[in-house]
């Protein structure tokens, strides 16, 4: 029995899924990966059973903020000490979530979250150059998050994570916002978790969109700010 599980939500990855699955089991052979299938119309389930992940499905596509807290929710309810986080679509390197578990095993932290802009030895700024709108829209997101944690962060939209059993009941509640990733690291906050922004190395999405694209980023701006404002007027009431 293992107490850890890497937890990928995922809709519509089956052309993508295989190569992840593949690699964390070379990377990660000893943890358990659950598969939260948000109702995909493609072959995703099957692909995920075939390689031996536990997968939970949906009867219908409920949006990526339900896969997240159904993901932690599951990996707490199931009884798993430690879980981590990645995403379907092959950006993020197993060997770097590796180092993220570590961190959470060996208690430095309640919660390591992988970061494409922190600066460290062997992660240089500018590693990762995103597109003019992103800029904007990361930007806007790092200062909101100053200001309301009280301390710089600085990828608050980043998809990879390992928390501990601390950590997983605070995430695996649903999410009201559709910035699921932010509106987690004001739960963390107010529930006292320590959290580490730790530098980490991404790949470019396999196939897909980002969040972040266009006008999309001013939009997501917008929902960032309604989340904000939702949890100062949450943290006045309590």
């Amino acid at each position: 029995m293992t107490d850890t599980v890497v937890v990928i939500p995922a809709w519509n990855e089956e052309a993508n899924l295989p190569a992840v699955l593949d690699e964390l089991r070379a990377e990660l052979p000893d943890v358990d990966v659950l598969v939260i299938d948000d109702g995909s119309t493609d072959g995703t389930a099957e692909v995920a059973a075939a390689a031996g992940a536990i997968v939970v499905s949906f009867g219908e596509n409920r949006g990526l903020r339900e896969g997240i807290a159904a993901g932690y929710r599951e990996a707490h309810e199931r009884g798993y000490r430690f879980c981590g986080r990645v995403d379907a679509d092959g950006q993020h390197p197993a060997a770097e979530l590796a180092r993220l578990l570590r961190l959470v095993r060996d208690d430095a932290c309640d919660v390591a979250i992988g970061s494409r802009f922190a600066v460290a030895d062997g992660y240089e700024a500018g590693r990762y150059v995103p597109s003019r709108a992103r800029r904007f829209g990361i930007g806007i997101l790092q200062r909101a998050m100053h200001v309301r944690l009280g301390r710089p962060f600085r990828d608050p939209g980043s998809g990879m994570a390992a928390v501990n059993d601390r950590a997983m009941p605070v995430l695996g509640v649903p999410y009201r916002s559709g910035a699921p990733e932010v509106e987690a690291l004001l739960r963390l906050h107010r529930a006292g978790l320590r959290v580490e922004e730790v530098p980490v190395e991404m790949r470019e999405r396999a196939s897909g969109l980002s969040r972040l694209r266009g006008g999309k980023a001013v939009k997501l701006v917008v929902t960032v700010t309604g989340t904000l404002l939702f949890f100062r007027w949450m943290s006045r009431r309590s």
